[in-house]
């Protein structure tokens, strides 16, 4: 209990308190440095009717939706081309990692100057083929996709984590399954799928809610913009407790982006029992 009381507290000061303090703000009126003032279920009915919440969830689910999958599957083939005793491959491995050790702010900045419609390298390519490139981060249609591109950027991380299940599947299944008549494919299916099955349940737990949490990429690129197409339920937080300063309404939707990351979690703690093998132990 020793060792492990500072993680508690740390849980406790600034996850558990925090949660719980929004979810008490929620039924409140409070502007910072005055009285809160109580209203019950009152922001919970309003959240409702709130045409900018239902688009900034959809906004959220569609970036979690296209971004997980996707990042998980890129990742994996990388980990996979990446998982050989060549000459030089540790330095492609650190080439492919670096990209998840710059901040958010900095690639964002960047992927702002590669879809400028009027001067961006994008554009500029695209031009050169004799393409006209649309305005992305000022197009309704495409600004989400530039986020989607920016997050999948960053998968270093994801890859190294498959790159160290790899390593860790016994030669003794591939020997066996070689001696079975199985080819790279089937070997691909039957042991290494199977065998890093818990990397990518992990994997899809932690990047869904990490997904769901998107702010930095589309507070520094649109704003939420253009016409909300990138308004997503971080960001509204954000623009309700701090810009508008209603803190109670900002708590409102905070504890509904909680409980929905509860939710999706649990569900993938549900389905995992289908699909999710451990040695030794089979599926659980």
């Amino acid at each position: 209990m020793l060792f492990s009381l500072p993680w508690i507290l740390g849980f406790v000061l600034l996850h558990a308190g925090p949660m719980l303090m929004a979810f008490a703000l929620s039924f409140t009126d409070w502007v910072f440095a005055s009285t809160p003032e109580w209203r019950g279920g009152a922001h919970y009915r309003t959240l409702i009717s709130d045409e900018l919440f239902w688009t900034a969830l959809r906004n959220s689910a569609y970036y979690a939706g296209v971004t997980v999958p996707l990042g998980v599957l890129i990742a994996l083939g990388l980990a996979l081309l990446l998982n050989r005793d060549w000459p030089g491959m540790g330095m492609f491995r650190t080439i492919f990692f670096m990209p998840a050790l710059v901040s958010g702010v900095s690639i964002a900045m960047v992927w702002g100057w590669l879809f400028n419609p009027r001067f961006g390298a994008v554009n500029s390519a695209l031009d050169k083929i004799g393409l006209d490139g649309p305005g992305w981060l000022g197009d309704p249609r495409w600004a989400m996709p530039v986020l989607i591109s920016l997050g999948l950027w960053s998968i270093g991380g994801t890859m190294l984590i498959y790159l160290a299940g790899l390593q860790s599947i016994p030669q003794e299944l591939y020997d066996a399954a070689k001696l079975d008549g199985a080819g790279r494919w089937a070997a691909t299916r039957h042991v290494t799928l199977p065998m890093i099955s818990s990397v990518t349940f992990f994997l899809l737990v932690v990047g869904m809610i990490s997904a769901l949490q998107l702010f930095t990429p589309a507070y520094v690129l649109t704003d939420g913009g253009p016409e909300n197409a990138t308004l997503t339920l971080p960001l509204y937080i954000y623009q309700n407790a701090f810009a508008f300063q209603k803190f109670g309404y900002g708590a409102t939707i905070t504890v509904v982006l909680i409980m929905l990351t509860m939710a999706i979690t649990l569900a993938q703690l549900a389905l995992a029992r289908r699909w999710v093998f451990y040695a030794g132990l089979g599926a659980r």
